[in-house]
């Protein structure tokens, strides 16, 4: 009897302790390993990002492939520093399923009609000065607010909080979007964007986290994620 009690202890132990560890802070890249990372329908990182200085830096005059995490999440809080170049594009992207394929032609990310984008952008010199599709808004939803971007070629922080549909969006520790999944609001925002037309769009609840390669350098490092 002491030992099947002893048992249960450990077993309950090592269980509190995992439940623990999944809730703390780990790193999807840490400036050396990209262990946590592949490319996006791929099973290996892919040729198109490498690291340089201790950041990952999307390559250009290659084919576009967006980074994805290993792991899928569902309530999770993410943080990171990014940069882009001059003109330079960039996205981070969430509950990401790759369901879909590049089109010929098209430097876009496969999934960018099919989920929220937290926009990563030099808002001066790319061609598109739409502010709800300038740097750190809900891409073509919801311009952010309260925002100070640094200039290009520094790192901006960004940190992307998701917790049962309620969404955070941080810049340079500034709160710049919120939003509800499925409110009425946000309903009323995607029926007048670029996604009202995609009935797969946000329909996922759950999956890889995505960095998108648009074509232009981007420099990412220090991407924590910690599931909520």
């Amino acid at each position: 009897m002491k030992k099947n009690l002893l048992l249960i202890t450990l077993i309950t132990i090592s269980v509190n302790l995992y439940a623990q560890n999944d809730h703390k802070w780990h790193y999807l890249f840490d400036g050396k390993s990209i262990n946590q990372l592949r490319g996006y329908k791929m099973d290996t990182f892919p040729n198109a990002w490498k690291i340089e200085d201790g950041a990952l830096v999307a390559q250009t005059d290659v084919p576009n492939v967006d980074l994805v995490s290993k792991g899928t999440y569902t309530n999770f809080d993410l943080t990171l520093e990014w940069a882009v170049s001059k003109a330079g594009n960039s996205g981070i992207f969430y509950n990401v399923q790759e369901n879909s394929s590049h089109e010929s032609g098209n430097g876009n990310s496969p999934n960018w009609l099919d989920n929220f984008e937290f926009q990563l952008l030099d808002d001066i010199d790319f061609n598109d000065h739409e502010p709800r599709r300038s740097a750190g808004s809900l891409y073509d939803l919801i311009t952010p607010v309260n925002k100070q971007l640094k200039p290009v070629g520094e790192f901006n922080t960004a940190r992307l909080l998701v917790n049962h549909g309620h969404v955070e969006q941080w810049l340079n520790g500034k709160k710049v979007v919120e939003y509800e999944i499925g409110s009425t609001e946000l309903n009323d925002l995607i029926a007048k964007s670029k996604y009202r037309t995609n009935p797969n769009f946000a329909k996922s609840t759950s999956g890889h986290i995505m960095f998108q390669h648009h074509g232009q350098k981007v420099w990412l490092k220090n991407i924590r994620i910690k599931q909520l």
